[in-house]
């Protein structure tokens, strides 16, 4: 079996080895080496292909006998391949994952006038791409540089703006590069983070009505394109396309939203163990932060210091990834929690009748439940991606959702 996997100094969480398993049946594995080791670990004969990551795309270089002409441009290499002779190949397949990302988006790049955030490596292969792409106009957008962060008013005509930089990336979510609203003419969003599912730049981008696509799906054509390289072999395109929904149903929050007592909890648990996920719940969060139950955090403090410490725990809770999140009824009450939701989340409404909420021990469905559910109707219909009758079985429920991811 081929000993492959992915090189980098610190890596944490990758997912390159779950999309390299549907690809391949090589051994994929995780290399985290020092710098002053980087030498003698590419020299030793220990693997026959690599990925490699920040930051030893070019450090990588002087060790390759042969580039490919992409990487051989680029001066960037993200694949090793150890050849016959014990010699390395070097390639680039970031190029064409972002390539793929741009075909796979619907956005047209022939010549408009684009933006790249950042100036870093990935900076470099979006601008090949996009050039070759018959942009009219390719514009690096640094810190420091003639066209900064300062002066964005000059390119205000923007039509394409690709973010290469970390901003929003996990976990220093809910952060963006610029703001939309500069550029009336925008016709195309692309963030090559893929964690979260939608940053702060492409939730912008969504509310605003501007098409958009995330990381992930570069992600995933780059690696289809390595496992090429590995085992010199063509892989079907639509390949990319299986494993980008697989994954990306995979990595998001299956997230409940719903009346006091309308069976959140109940039917998140049952969810999580059908599914094998992890069961997580807002109320709980914030009673286990707080030493206290929601009902005694709302008498003590009131609901409007309550819904404050609610946004924290879902702040938290939606940086997740592939939970099923329950959450309390009022939370859709909050404008800013929709975005902390929906950033990693499909937003599933469990819609329940008003005469089989519970009352006891719930402060705020004491009153009225007629009024609070017309007051929110709206609220739970703008957060919800689908909405669930939960008048029936937890089983019918379940099965209603697993039918709406399918």
């Amino acid at each position: 079996m081929k000993r492959c996997g992915l090189l980098g100094e610190k890596l944490g969480h990758s997912y390159s080895p779950a999309i390299h398993a549907e690809l391949a049946d090589y051994e994929y594995r995780l290399y985290e080496v020092a710098p002053e080791k980087l030498g003698e670990f590419l020299t030793g004969g220990g693997f026959d292909g690599m990925n490699v990551t920040i930051p030893y795309k070019k450090a990588v270089i002087p060790y390759c006998a042969e580039l490919s002409p992409i990487a051989q441009k680029l001066q960037s290499v993200n694949v090793l391949v150890r050849r016959e002779d014990g010699t390395l190949y070097g390639d680039n397949a970031d190029a064409y994952g972002f390539a793929g990302m741009v075909r796979a988006s619907g956005i047209q790049i022939d010549g408009k006038k684009t933006l790249v955030l950042g100036s870093g490596g990935a900076s470099s292969t979006v601008c090949a791409v996009l050039e070759e792409m018959g942009a009219r106009s390719v514009t690096i957008i640094s810190r420091k540089g003639e066209d900064n962060y300062n002066n964005l008013d000059r390119h205000a005509d923007a039509e394409v703006i690709v973010n290469t930089t970390p901003v929003g990336m996990y976990p220093n979510c809910g952060v963006s590069p610029v703001d939309l609203s500069l550029f009336p003419k925008l016709e195309g969003v692309l963030d090559i983070v893929y964690n979260p599912a939608r940053t702060a730049f492409v939730l912008q981008a969504e509310r605003l009505g501007i098409p958009y696509m995330s990381g992930l799906y570069m992600l995933v054509a780059q690696a289809k394109r390595t496992a090429e390289v590995f085992e010199n072999r063509d892989i079907p395109d639509s390949e990319t396309e299986r494993i980008w929904k697989k994954l990306s149903l995979e990595m998001q929050n299956i997230v409940l939203v719903g009346m006091p007592g309308s069976g959140k909890s109940t039917v998140a648990a049952r969810l999580a163990e059908k599914l094998d996920r992890i069961a997580l719940d807002s109320d709980a969060e914030i009673e286990e932060k707080n030493g206290m139950s929601c009902a005694q955090l709302i008498e003590k403090h009131g609901e409007a210091e309550f819904r404050k410490l609610e946004s924290e725990a879902i702040a938290e809770l939606g940086k997740r990834s592939g939970a099923v999140i329950a959450t309390g009824g009022g939370c859709v009450t909050r404008e800013e929690n929709y975005d902390l939701l929906h950033q990693n989340g499909i937003i599933f409404w469990l819609e329940r009748d008003v005469s089989k909420l519970p009352r006891e021990g719930r402060p705020l469905s004491a009153g009225d439940l007629a009024a609070m559910y017309d007051r929110r109707k709206a609220c739970y219909e703008r957060f919800a991606d689908h909405i669930v009758d939960n008048n029936g079985t937890v089983e019918d429920t379940v099965q209603a959702i697993l039918d709406c991811l399918k």
